[in-house]
């Protein structure tokens, strides 16, 4: 089941509505759930919520998947570019983005220090980070990586889909090499090869591309310090959610097959 309800985004002082998965028969037994937090929740379940009129088909795979848990889908805002300086955690000095003020670290700070406690309150979920994940799209890819690394106290897996990070590659690594990483972290890296950036031939595994390298310059890293990483090339993949449908099974899989809750 889908339930919809409104939060306050106290970085703005406005309402961003929460949709929550919680497993059908949540309501008759006295079991606990992990928990996964994912950006642009609006997209995941209800292609009539979506905002190109397509979802991640969410709620259909979870519905047969052999595993329980609860999904916390977080809206952005709506508002014009707002979503870019919501989910922008790093100053960037030139270029397209140069021009948001990024706030992307208090919307993290904002999940973990508002919205988890009240959703481990008031739902029967396990609150330790090895049974809490977090996973997004795009600009909710790097934020997903984002809170994976900085925030890695509290989330033990990343979904991190088609990243917008080749940007912000200088303060991405230096937060990367100055964190602490947990070794039972996972992160899974995808890109579409209609996406990346410089590929000549998208209809082969991409080796090449600068969407490939900069990924593969976080997986080295992570996997430097005993993080598990897959990287994932989607062949024909593209930036939409009819494509980051199609790899649901394999980043859920990769992250909580194995897990411990």
């Amino acid at each position: 089941m889908i339930i919809k309800r409104d939060f306050n985004y106290s970085p703005k002082g406005q309402n961003r509505q929460l949709h929550i998965y919680l497993p059908d028969d949540y309501y008759n037994s006295n079991e606990r759930y992990p928990v996964m937090y994912f950006f642009d929740g609006h997209n995941l379940f209800n292609d009539k919520d979506a905002t190109y009129g397509k979802s991640w088909g969410l709620k259909e795979f979870l519905e047969k998947w052999d595993k329980d848990i609860i999904i916390v889908g977080i809206e952005c805002g709506h508002d014009g570019e707002e979503r870019l300086s919501e989910y922008l955690p790093y100053p960037v000095e030139r270029g397209y983005f140069s021009k948001f003020t990024g706030i992307g670290d208090a919307t993290i700070a904002w999940i973990v220090d508002e919205i988890k406690p009240v959703i481990d309150k008031e739902y029967r979920t396990y609150p330790f980070r090895e049974c809490t994940g977090i996973a997004g799209s795009s600009m909710g890819g790097l934020m997903a990586l984002f809170a994976a690394v900085h925030y890695n106290q509290w989330f033990s897996k990343a979904g991190c889909v088609s990243s917008a990070m080749s940007f912000c590659m200088r303060p991405l690594m230096k937060d990367l090499r100055q964190s602490i990483i947990s070794p039972d972290t996972r992160i899974y890296l995808s890109w579409g090869t209609k996406e990346a950036w410089g590929l000549k031939n998208p209809n082969r595994v991409d080796r090449s591309s600068r969407t490939y390298k900069c990924n593969k310059r976080v997986a080295d890293y992570a996997r430097s310090v005993g993080a598990t990483v897959m990287m994932d090339c989607q062949v024909g993949g593209g930036h939409c959610e009819a494509d980051w449908e199609k790899l649901v099974p394999t980043f859920m899989n990769f992250l909580w097959t194995g897990s411990a809750c």
